[in-house]
Order: structure tokens, then sequence, then C-alpha cells
């Protein structure tokens, strides 16, 4: 009996909520008519101010609207024109200041103008006009007609004024509208105030059969006060000083009854011997939507991530480069006209900025350089931001050099205002390279390169200026050339290197393991940045060789070190490479190095092949005690469905997401959202690029085990990093050595 009187109080409840429901649904109709009602009232008027404005703007109206009888002229293009074209009821020609010229009633001119009634308000109306209408375009300048000033456009042309409202006139509701005349081309033509066009047209049953036609509505009509009749919905219509003009009333239609009565017996079934299931089916729709909405916004929040940058909102490298291949793809293969010009932007002397002001004044300074060139520059030119105080600027232009020298000499001018930070005025200056294409180069990369290349001759030539990319520049190919020749005699002779990057417990900050990376120490150029040669090597199929010595090289200086993880980066092309496994049980065997003690890191881009010899050499690596890692993740191809593929021991957070992670609680949550991933797929996490005691906080309070950056350890030679972690009396502490470190970059 208690269960059946709980179901029973149940349903009450749920048909009292029901029945409350339909009445919301029945308030909100009524409300939706009436916004209905109301901008189809508005449009009606705009369209009849709009259509004044357009048939006013002519050199004709002006010549023959000042003419002593242009009966025939206004009877085809004035009075027959709003008659035919708006049903106007009144036209009036006035002067500027009110003074009655000439009237018509319908189409046919009047003796007897009717006047007196609206001459206050379209007086009034005039007057604001000048100042308040809209839609008329840009404002060049003020100039001085007759007693009034008067707007002009950009060619010098007195431009278009305009204003509408409603009012009552002769006792009806009517529509009210003045519209200027002035010429389209001859701004000779006006010599005083312009003349204006005063239109009234009645809300008359034309104006209800189209409402009725437009939104449906039945028994329209139009009332002095409001409708108090049931089922009737009704709109308020004022005039411009907020002045009651008249009701306008229809017959309502809301669903509520009609839902009411269709759904009330099923709905009171349903509920009476289903409840368990709709309780239960109630819960996990809710909670799918909930999960489904968490999701989607995630990956949208990681996918915007992923292509900008946090500290300025502008699109990264990534984002920069897909849209770089996008322009020009659409020039060589669609052949659209002009040129993609690239400019590479560079603050001078920012690390001055940073070391004497502090990074707080650096970032701030990065921020409104952001702000200033988004502001300054055509809306359709590409901004983006690759790092530090890196900006590079993308343009669809024709004119090839002049092009590129206006571009440049746009740039320069920026800097003219100082800029203002922290109570500082900082006189910045910028340097610049530009390089466009396809006319130099069809490749993004190359056309990339270029610009870069383009900058440093600037900052050779003394900063504070740009410079184009020229043939004389082009040096740079044959230094490539040089290069990869040079590079292929130093895997032959053995003359790379290795430096070691320490990977630390996020606890105690105690050393479990190092990061190879690859140096190439230069008997005359000096040390080569990876950056300078890595691509090199890939343009000339370099990569396998240079993939295989990096690993011969680690398996036989770390054979002997104590217990610890080696992590090698491994190139996309070496896993690719068919004979890949056979090539890694060669080296494992001449060097007796144990695959136990190495992490292989793969990159993204990786998975994105899915094939079955990617899966299968992962595998087999995994198979001979390699341990692999997903590198930088996140910031290229992030998807899960690659996770499932195959099971990784551990992922490596990319460094763009712990980089500005103090201020942004966007990349705080995706960091956490990471790692919980990790963590549920049974993966150690590893954080990259932490560089400050808050960052390391941070990605230790998301949950990440492992961390690797400056704030702990540079990367390190073989003999420096293996003392490291040799028994010692006293072993060295990270955060000291990230002091001297510290005290030796600021």
């Amino acid at each position: 009996m208690a269960t059946f009187l709980a179901l029973l109080a149940l349903t009450a409840a749920l048909v009292v909520a029901f029945r409350n429901s339909t009445r919301i649904a029945d308030d909100l109709t009524h409300a939706e008519e009436q916004r209905l009602v109301e901008r189809f009232v508005k449009r009606t008027e705009r369209g009849l101010l709009e259509g004044a404005k357009l048939q006013l703007i002519w050199d004709d109206a002006v010549t023959n609207l000042n003419a002593s009888n242009p009966l025939e002229w206004t009877h085809y293009f004035i009075s027959g024109y709003f008659w035919d074209s708006y049903r106007v009821d009144y036209t009036y020609q006035v002067h500027f200041d009110g003074t009655l010229v000439r009237c018509w009633r319908e189409n046919r001119p009047m003796k007897q103008c009717q006047y007196d009634e609206a001459a206050p308000l379209a007086a009034e109306t005039i007057r604001r006009s000048v100042r308040e209408s809209r839609n008329d375009g840009a404002i060049a300048s003020w100039r001085k007609l007759g007693e009034v000033h008067w707007p002009y456009n950009a060619a010098g042309i007195p431009m278009s004024r305009g204003l509408s409202t409603m009012t009552r006139f002769n006792g009806r509701p009517a529509f009210l509208a003045v519209a200027a005349i002035v010429p389209d081309k001859t701004a000779s033509l006006l010599k005083h105030e312009p003349d204006y066009i005063v239109i009234v047209r009645y809300l008359d049953a034309r104006v209800i059969a189209d409402l009725q036609d437009t939104l449906l509505l039945d028994e329209v009509r139009f009332l002095s006060t409001s409708d108090d009749e049931a089922g009737r919905n009704d709109l308020m219509l004022t005039g411009a000083d907020g002045s009651h003009i008249s009701w306008i009333s229809w017959r309502s239609k809301p669903p509520g009854p009609a839902i009411l009565r269709q759904t009330a017996p099923l709905l009171a079934i349903y509920i009476l011997f289903f409840i368990g299931v709709i309780a239960g089916g109630a819960i996990i729709v809710r909670r799918m939507r909930r999960t489904t909405s968490e999701l989607i916004a995630s990956e949208a929040q990681a996918q915007h991530n992923a292509l900008h940058d946090a500290m300025s909102g502008l699109p990264n490298r990534a984002h920069f480069m897909q849209r770089l291949r996008q322009e020009l793809w659409a020039c060589v293969r669609q052949r659209e006209l002009g040129d993609v010009f690239v400019a590479y932007i560079d603050i001078d002397r920012f690390k001055v900025v940073n070391d004497t002001l502090g990074h707080h004044v650096g970032d701030e300074l990065v921020r409104q350089v952001a702000l200033r060139l988004r502001r300054s520059l055509p809306p359709g030119d590409f901004l983006s931001r690759f790092g530090g105080d890196e900006f590079v600027l993308m343009r669809r232009a024709t004119g090839g050099r002049t092009a590129a020298d206006m571009l440049g000499r746009q740039i320069m001018a920026l800097t003219r205002e100082p800029f203002e930070i922290s109570g500082n005025n900082l006189e910045v200056s910028f340097s610049c390279g530009i390089s466009w294409g396809p006319e130099q180069s069809e490749d993004p990369g190359e056309l990339l390169r270029r610009a870069d290349i383009a900058l440093y001759r600037s900052k050779q030539r003394g900063r504070a200026r740009y410079r184009r990319f020229t043939r004389d520049m082009d040096a740079s190919v044959k230094l490539r050339r040089e290069m990869e020749m040079e590079l292929r005699r130093a895997i032959a002779g053995d003359e790379l290197a290795l430096a070691y990057q320490p990977i630390v417990e996020a606890t105690d900050g105690s050393i479990v393991g190092f990061e190879a990376l690859l140096r190439w120490p230069h008997p005359e150029r000096g040390p080569i940045r990876p950056g300078l040669f890595v691509p090199v090597a890939e343009q000339a199929g370099l990569m396998v060789p240079l993939g295989n010595w990096v690993l011969r090289r680690v398996f036989t200086e770390c054979r002997d070190w104590p217990a610890g993880d080696i992590s090698v980066n491994l190139s996309p092309l070496q896993i690719m490479a068919s004979d890949f496994l056979h090539t890694i049980d060669a080296l494992i065997r001449e060097t007796g190095a144990d695959p136990r003690r190495f992490v292989l890191e793969v990159t993204e881009g990786v998975m994105l092949d899915r094939s079955d010899h990617v899966v299968d050499v992962l595998k087999g690596l995994h198979y001979r005690g390699f341990r692999i890692a997903l590198d930088d993740f996140g910031i290229g191809y992030s998807s899960l469905s690659y996770l499932r593929s195959f099971q990784f021991d551990r992922i490596k957070i990319d460094r763009s997401f712990v980089q500005n992670i103090e201020g942004d609680l966007d990349a705080h949550s995706i960091l956490r959202a990471i790692v919980s991933l990790g963590h549920t797929l049974r993966m150690k996490v590893v954080a990259e690029g932490v560089e400050t005691p808050i960052q390391r906080a941070l990605v230790q309070a998301a949950g990440c085990q492992m961390i690797q950056g400056h704030l702990f350890w540079q990367a390190l030679p073989p003999d420096e990093a293996l003392a490291l972690v040799q028994p010692k009396l006293t072993q060295p502490k990270p955060h000291l050595q990230h002091e001297e470190l510290a005290l030796r970059i600021g």
C-alpha cells in the first residue's frame, strides 16, 4: 500500500510538472510571437527607409527636385515609385528647416498637403538623421553645407542620411521615414542643406495581410488598447520617444493544450508501469550526454591549444605551416593571382629585456607586440608566434619586391611608439626577413627558411631593419649542399657526439635516467644545432644512417653505466625501413647492449601510417626488451585511437603544454587529463621542458612521475653525465645546478 501511495504521489507530481512545462511552453510561444511581430514591424519600417534612401542618392533627383516644375519626372521617379513599390500614402518634399516644397497623395500631386500634423515629428527626425543615420558607409569628413555640417565619404560625395519611426497620422498608426536628397556622383550639385523626402505609410490591411502571410498568424488587427480577449496575443507599438502609437493583436497558437491532450494519457501509463526504467534510463542518458559534452569540449580545447600559442593566443608554427601550405597550393595548383609573402620578425635585444627587467616584463612585451601587430596590420594578414620573441606573418598580395618593401616598412613603423610595461617605456625595434612564393619557392619549409636567412642578414646589418631574400643570399643553398657533404663525412668519420640530459624523479629530483641528444661539434663552423642539420639529413636521405650511428654510439657509451634508463629518439624513416629490426639485432650483437636498459621514443607522426609494418616493428622492439615511449604527445595529430593499437610504456608530454602553465588554466586542465589518461592505460608520464619551480610543482601535482628540463639539468657530455650516477660521497643537488645555471644565464 505504501509503495502504491508513493507511486501515486510521484505520478501526481509528474503530472503537475508536465502541466507546468506546457504552461512555460505557452509563455515562451507567447513571447516568441511578440518578438517575431516586433521584428516584422521593424523590418518593414527599415525596408521603407532603405528604399527611400536608395532612390534619393541620385544626381537626377537633386537636379529635378530643385527645378521649378518637375511634375512628369516626379510622377515617375518619386510619387509613382513610392506608391508602386511601397504603397506610400503621403509623400512630401521639404527643405532642411522643415518648410514644405510640394506633396503627393499616393501617386498624385496634392494642393492641400495635410502636412501640419506630421511637420513637428518630421522636422525633429530630419535634424536627428544627420547624426543618427546608420548603414551609410564610412564618414571621411564633415563639411559645412549652408547652416549644417554634413558628412562626406572618401570620394568627396555628400552621404545619404535618413531615419524612420512610427507615429499616428490622421488618427491611424503609420510609418514615417525621412531621407535626404543627395547626389551620387557630382558633389557640386549640392550648394546648401539638402532637401528631404518625408513619406507616410499607414499600417493598413495590406500590412496586416503581409504580416499574416509571413508569420502565419490569424485574425490580426490594430487596436487602441490592449486586447484582453482569451486566446489572443498583442504587442504595443511605440514611437521614437516611447509614446504609445497603437496595439497590434492576433490569435495566439499556444502548444500546451495540444501537447497535454495527446501525451498526458501515454505519460501517465508510462510513469505508472515503467517508472524504474525511466529513472534508470534518464540517469544513463544524462551521464552519457555530460560525458560526451566534456569529451567534445576537451577535444576542441586540445585542438585549439595544439594550433595556438598559449601566451599570445596567436597561431603557432604547426598552424602557420598548415596555412602556408594551403596558400601556396592555391597559388600553384589553382593558379590564383598574387604571391604569398612570409615575414619573419624578431624583437631586437629581447634577451637584454629579460635579463635586466625580468621574464614577466619580457612575457608582457611579447603579448603587447602580438597585440600591436594584430591591430595594426590588415585583417587578411595571418600572424603567428613561433616561440620566444619570434613572430611570422603571411600576406597574400601582388607586386613582388614592391609589395615586400611595403610589408617591411609597415612592420618597421610599428616600433615608432614605445611599449609601456610596468611603468617602463621600452624603446623596442624589430628585425625582419621577407621571402615570397611561389616565385622564390613553392615549398613552405624552404620559403620559411629563406625568410629566416633574410632575418639573419638584417641582424648582421645592424638590426632595426628588414631585408628581402635575394639571390645573393642564396649562398645558403650552397651552404646546405656543403653541410650535406660534411654531414656524410661526419657520420662516416665518427665526428658526431651525444649529450645526455638527466630525467629525474618528480618527488625528490633523483636521477632515474637520461635522454640521448645528438650534437655536431663541427671542427670549423663550431657547434651546429640539430635544427639546422637534421632537416638537411632528412632531405638528403641520411636519416637512416644517422639514426643507426646514434643507436650504435648510445649502445656503446651506455653499456656499462650504472642502472638507469637511457632514452633514444627514433626517426619515422628508421621505423619505416624494411630491415630496421635486422639492423637493431646486428647492433645489439655488435655492442653487447642490453635492450632492457633502453627506451626508444617515437613521435605521433609514426602512428599516422597505421600500417601493419609500423605495429609489427614496435611489437618486435618490445619483444626484444626495449620499452617504447610516445614522444611529444599532443602537439600534432593527437588521437586516442592509436593508443589502443599499441601498448606504450610511457608518454612524454610535449613542452608546449608545460610552458606558460602557470597562467593558463586550460593548459593545466589538459595536462591533468593527459596524465590521467596515461595512468589509466598503465603508462608512465614524463613532462618535458620544465624550467621553473612552479612548473615543477604543477606537473608533479598533475601526477607526472618523471620530469625533464633545465630546472634540473642541461644536456651534458657523456663523462659528466656518467659522473652524476657513479657512487660518490656527495651527489650534486639538482636545484644547486639550476641556481648556477640561472646565475650564468641571467
